[in-house]
């Protein structure tokens, strides 16, 4: 029998919202069974590099694979999880530190300060604090940028929201689930991942992870999000209701109180919101227009408000992406000083412990 084709998905763990850095990495350490490795090294020092190792020898074991990118530079990894295990090893520095709640029970630390030579990068100590001082400025502007656009786009949800029928969503909902959430047995259970973030890239989003988790899909049309946030709470709570174990993808740009897609890989099904700052292509699948649940007509007064905010929250989030394009820039010329102080050889060492560590030799 031939052997299934593993399975490689990306998420993003963390991302600069308009209420400043929102990361779930301490929910992925509670997740039940969960064994984490933490990472703590300086940048260059080949955390990405090690992770990037781990996941493609998993991966050539025939083991499904999550990589989790850096918001701040998606070509990076700040971790990787092997479902299938209960593993995860993650960037455990800032701005997600981590520090081991049971040490060596639940968590284990993986530190690579001691490839570092500090008397080969002291020489350099002026230009590295400058360095790690302007990358803080340039991530600190880019937040406020991200924070004024977050501001209108959420004066657009509440602006759709004084002409949505929330009644008739809830009855759509419930018809809905009734047909693709059967129930079961069991417990429902959670994991929280992001698929989408504002990057120096500018908006990424990782539709391919819904395709390798799904092939069935309901895509909501939601310029606005008042009434697909409504749509994802309540399908939310009737998958977990039903004993579905549910990957819920919050909102980037608002993620204390927006779902923007959520996965049910047991099912192969998925929901998922499309807009502009996510746009959702998938060949033969049709979206729900999300103005079936409006009164149009009331939204129409509020037209040039809604068109107003759109375009003042492009422009903001372009120059966010370039202020983090600049700060990865800054951290790149940061990584050029650690990369000459580093003993690669001890991290290569350092790697095959980990594979060791995790079963993959």
């Amino acid at each position: 029998m031939e052997n299934a084709r593993p399975v490689s998905v990306d998420f993003f763990l963390g991302a600069t919202t308009p209420a400043g850095f929102k990361g779930y990495f301490e929910p992925l350490r509670r997740e039940p069974g969960m064994q984490m490795y933490l990472i703590k090294s300086g940048p260059g020092c080949g955390k990405s590099t090690l992770m990037k190792r781990l996941a493609r020898t998993a991966e050539q074991q025939g083991e499904t694979v999550e990589r989790v990118h850096c918001a701040s530079d998606p070509d990076s990894l700040d971790g990787v999880i092997l479902p299938a295990r209960h593993k995860a090893i993650v960037d455990a520095t800032a701005p997600h530190v981590m520090e081991p709640d049971a040490p060596g029970a639940d968590e284990v630390v993986v530190s690579l300060y001691h490839t570092i030579d500090a008397e080969a990068l002291h020489p350099h100590a002026d230009d590295v604090r400058a360095l790690f001082a302007r990358n803080a400025m340039l991530r600190s502007r880019a937040a406020r940028y991200i924070a004024s656009a977050g501001s209108l786009l959420l004066d657009s949800r509440r602006a759709e929201a004084c002409s949505a029928n929330f009644e008739k969503v809830r009855r759509y909902v419930k018809r809905l689930c009734a047909r693709v959430l059967p129930r079961t047995e069991t417990f429902g259970s959670e994991e929280l991942r992001l698929l989408s973030a504002i990057t120096p890239k500018g908006e990424v989003f990782y539709q391919g992870t819904a395709q390798a988790l799904a092939d069935k899909f309901v895509v909501f049309r939601d310029d606005y999000g008042a009434v697909s946030r409504l749509l994802l709470e309540l399908i939310r709570a009737e998958a977990l209701a039903r004993g579905h174990h549910i990957i819920t993808c919050p909102c980037a740009m608002h993620p204390e109180d927006k779902i923007d897609h959520i996965l049910i890989p047991e099912l192969r099904l998925a929901f998922l919101t499309d807009n502009r700052w996510h746009p959702v292509q998938l060949p033969g699948v049709q979206a729900v227009r999300c103005t079936r649940f409006l009164d149009r007509e009331n939204l129409a007064a509020y037209r040039a408000r809604l068109r107003f905010n759109e375009r003042a929250a492009a422009e903001l989030l372009e120059q966010a992406c370039a202020l983090m394009a600049q700060a990865k820039s800054c951290h790149d010329e940061l990584e050029t000083y650690y990369r000459a102080a580093v003993d690669f050889a001890k991290v290569d060492e350092a790697a095959k412990e980990c594979a060791g560590l995790f079963g993959l030799e």
